[in-house]
């Protein structure tokens, strides 16, 4: 019976001293799922964000705008592929609406946030700080971890639903 106490206590400690790979954030009826980045050049002027968010609530609630501690500007943006076949992107003025019940993944290729006129290049293995604002959920800062130059999704996320 002690030995048991003993392992259990163990594991709590060392899962306790074990960073997290996720982290998520919950602002209202919303979840925000690992918010992530791509490492840069240093002579980047610019860097993309990405994250997933989780409306739990009945009503729709829109993300607005966003802020980052790398960046003198931050926007919304959208890829799309026009008629034409070219790859495009734009910034979504009104933001990204998250439907009521439903989810929103800003991911390559699809909406992401674009940190302009960088003070600093994110850098693999470092995190940095942002704040999202939401229309209804109010605002909540976050931590972007920065993930490879050539990261397709977040390397740190193991929860399965694909960024």
């Amino acid at each position: 019976m002690i030995r048991r106490g003993v392992t259990a206590l163990a594991l709590m400690l060392a899962a306790m001293t074990l960073p997290s790979e996720a982290h998520d954030y919950k602002a209202g009826d919303l979840q925000i799922d690992h918010p992530w980045s791509r490492a840069t050049v240093p002579t980047a002027k610019v860097a993309a964000g990405y994250l997933s968010i989780k409306n739990a609530g009945e009503e729709a609630d829109r993300l607005v705008s966003v802020e980052s501690e790398i960046s003198e500007r931050a926007e919304i943006h959208e890829m799309a592929v026009n008629a034409e076949g070219i790859m495009t992107m734009r910034p979504l003025s009104q933001g990204v609406e998250i439907p009521a019940g439903g989810s929103v993944s800003l991911e390559p290729g699809s909406y992401h946030l674009m940190f302009m006129e960088l003070n600093a290049p994110p850098k693999e293995g470092e995190r940095f700080s942002g704040t999202l604002h939401f229309e209804k959920a109010g605002s909540i800062d976050v931590e972007f971890a920065v993930e490879a130059m050539g990261a397709k999704a977040s390397e740190g996320d193991h929860s399965g639903h694909g960024h």
